[in-house]
């Protein structure tokens, strides 16, 4: 199978992530908490903090092929405040891709997948946090093979508890499409994921994930799942989350299921904002 040129370097950066981020997590806790409330901020999806996650993904072993798939996420989040009691978090996902032997033997396409954006209206709670409000799909890619040529839009939600140092809860959405190119099929899929963390004073944290996606009008079903571990420190005197995990598959159709997949985030984070 040929793999894309940069895919050594970014295992390789993976794996010097993983080996620093377990030692980071060995490490006695230091005074103060302000880490692990960061850490307990970035696990709120709807936690008012300005981020810029940048998510890479890698997948082989996809479809008859044993297609290559490498993703990095742009994703910032920016909160509004609109009232003393609410906030609305808008959280935007801009993919830039590089696939090889998906569509075909030999193929290759690079470039911009359909963005996402979501914005969720969090009244603030205690005990439960939740937030709810629109979900949008819009057809920003580059290559045919890369994105849907459609609008889409649906609702999302939020549910989850938080106590210190620990998270549990879930995010969902689901969209339609509602224009676009109407050579194209149309888009009807739901998304979930699932989420555990646990926070250490040290800004370290562990924890597991499952995503779900199920596509309606294909009737295909994915399903991950991810043990992860991350660290909030600094570089330089910028405040930085680390995060690495395997993205383990469970379900879904032989043409768009991995056989295996890694993926490893480095969060921009700006907790005076």
């Amino acid at each position: 199978m040929k793999l894309p040129n940069f895919s050594i370097s970014i295992k390789s950066l993976a794996l010097l992530l993983f080996l620093n981020l377990t030692a980071f997590a060995q490490e006695e806790p230091k005074a103060g908490s302000s880490a692990q409330e960061l850490a307990d901020k970035l696990a709120n999806p709807v936690a008012s903090l300005i981020s810029v996650p940048l998510q890479n993904n890698l997948n082989y072993g996809i479809g008859p092929y044993n297609g290559s798939k490498y993703t990095i996420n742009v994703q910032p989040v920016i909160p509004f405040k609109l009232s003393d009691n609410l906030n609305l978090i808008t959280r935007y996902i801009l993919p830039v891709v590089d696939q090889r032997d998906i569509t075909g033997e030999n193929t290759h396409q690079f470039g911009l997948s359909d963005a996402t954006v979501t914005a969720f209206f969090a009244p603030k709670t205690k005990g439960i946090i939740f937030g709810f409000g629109p979900a949008f799909l819009i057809p920003t890619a580059t290559d045919d093979f890369l994105g849907t040529e459609k609008f889409g839009v649906g609702p999302s939600v939020l549910v989850m508890h938080q106590g210190k140092g620990l998270s549990v809860g879930f995010i969902a959405n689901q969209i339609w499409s509602v224009a676009g190119n109407e050579d194209r099929a149309d888009v009807n899929q739901f998304y979930t994921q699932i989420f555990l963390s646990h926070s250490y004073k040290s800004g370290a944290s562990l924890g597991l994930s499952s995503e779900i996606t199920q596509n309606w009008q294909g009737n295909t079903t994915l399903i991950t799942i991810s043990p992860n571990i991350g660290a909030v420190t600094k570089l330089g005197d910028q405040v930085v989350q680390f995060a690495i995990m395997p993205l383990i598959p469970i379900v879904g159709p032989h043409e768009i299921k991995p056989d295996w997949g890694l993926r490893a985030v480095l969060a921009f984070v700006f907790p005076g904002s």
